[in-house]
Parts: structure tokens; sequence; C-alpha cells
């Protein structure tokens, strides 16, 4: 953690140990904001997070996946150095944990230029590479409680209000899909619901990131087909062992930072 940064924590009332855990590390100084309540749902919890942050710039970090602080140091001091700048978003890259040396690049950069070029009036990006100015929060508000896909809606809302947003063409970010998350415990039929809601709202066409499509892509580019094609056949796929977690997770953070020194990488604004 940077001197100017800030580490804030919402833990669901957490019974595994970790609320405890969690407290230990605040009272050492090692976060600087924590709290442990019970939540509706992750909306909530983020929306939490949003209102405790002190800082300028809020960068959400999830656990289930791989975050390149390098880059995001980028996007922060780009960011700070352009004050104007309300959200700032990179490509993507997106992998399986059941099949972690399949890594795909995950990219909405034609969707944001058309956005730009006025082509079209909202689009669709994930949370998982977003960047936000607090301040910018009393104008585009917080995550809508109602949605599951909480940041499809909030992607279209903050385009469809013209917000200026930022397009960093390096990776900041590598989904990684679980069993476990809300994503890929969506049902067909909430996302449906959520679609047809997120569409009436704000005009949305649809570019092949529909909400369902938009899960998938959130659970590493269509690759909950895999946890479907299982499922159907009355089998569970192979997740690594819990003590191999660790090791397999380092690799991956090896594999964003390798990505990163690929090539030479622009912002767009």
């Amino acid at each position: 953690m940077q001197d100017d940064e800030e580490i804030v924590v919402v833990d669901g009332n957490s019974t595994d140990g970790a609320k405890e855990y969690l407290q230990g590390l605040f009272e050492q100084g090692k976060i600087q904001q924590f709290i442990s309540e019970p939540d509706r749902n992750q909306s909530h919890a983020w929306n939490k997070a949003f209102m405790l942050a002190k800082g300028e710039i809020i960068k959400k970090i999830i656990d289930d996946d791989v975050h390149c602080y390098t880059a995001i140091n980028k996007c922060k001091h780009f960011m700070l150095a352009n004050p104007a700048v309300d959200i700032c978003i990179s490509h993507c890259l997106a992998t399986d944990i059941t099949k972690p040396e399949n890594i795909h690049i995950a990219s909405r950069l034609k969707q944001y230029q058309d956005w730009k070029d006025g082509k079209t009036t909202c689009f669709t990006f994930t949370d998982v590479h977003m960047l936000i100015r607090k301040s910018a929060l009393s104008y585009l508000g917080l995550f809508d409680t109602q949605f599951a896909m909480m940041d499809w809606e909030y992607s279209l809302r903050c385009s469809y209000l013209k917000a200026n947003i930022a397009y960093y063409t390096g990776y900041n970010a590598l989904s990684v899909s679980t069993p476990g998350n809300v994503s890929s415990q969506t049902n067909a039929a909430r996302l449906k619901k959520e679609g047809l809601i997120g569409k009436t709202k704000y005009g949305y066409e649809g570019d092949r990131a529909d909400i369902s499509l938009f899960s998938e892509f959130k659970i590493a580019v269509g690759k909950a087909i895999n946890y479907k094609a299982a499922n159907s056949l009355n089998d569970t796929p192979q997740l690594p062992a819990e003590d191999e977690l660790g090791a397999l997770y380092n690799k991956l953070y090896e594999e964003v930072e390798d990505y990163n020194r690929r090539d030479d990488f622009i912002f767009i604004a």
C-alpha cells in the first residue's frame, strides 16, 4: 500500500473467523477502515465501502480476481492528473479457476469508441477493471441494490449520463471465474428481468454484451458453459486443492504483469 492510499474492508458478518482476522488487521493499522455487519447483497456491501472511502479515487478489489497494481497505479495517476475524468476502465484478462492456463483478452474498446463517437447512447463494462472518482458519485450514484449484475446496470447508467470515461489499453485486472461467485449463481430468469429493466431505462440495444452474455463475460468470457455442461452431466469441475490456491494465484499475478510488459499502452479520453 502506498502512503497516499487507504484500504477499506466491508465484511458481511462472517462466521468463519474472517471477521476476527480482519479486526486484528484493523487494530494493527494494516487496514484503515473496517466494518462487519449483515448486508442484503453485494451492491449493499459495496455501497457501504464507497461511502466509507475517504480517498479521491476508489478502486474495488475483489478476492476472486487478480489485480495488477502497477497498471492500477498508472490509472490512478492519470486520473489525479486529469481531474475531469470520472471513471477509468481498461482491457481485462479473464480465465477460469478450473482451467487457469486458458487466459482470454476481454476488450470493450470498440464499444467505448462507438459511445465516444456518439453512435450509441451507452455501453457496458465490468467493475473488475473500473476506477471511479468519489466526487462523481454525487452525480452517478451508488450501485442499484435490485440488480445481481450490478455493474451491468451501473455501466449503462454512467455512460448514459455521459460520465467522463477514460480507457487504458493495458490490463489492470484478470477476472477469475469460480463456481461460487455471484455471476455463476445468478439464474436466467433474474438475468432476463434485469435485462429488460436496463434496456427500458437506458435504451440499450445490445452489442453482444447483453446481460446474460455479460454475466458469462464476467465469469471468463463464456466459460460459464463449462459449469452448465458439467452440471448437466451431474459432474463437478475439478477445482484446485486449497493448498494449491496460493501458488496458482501467484502465477496468475505474474501472468498479468507479463501481459502489461508486452506493449506500450495508452490512455484514451
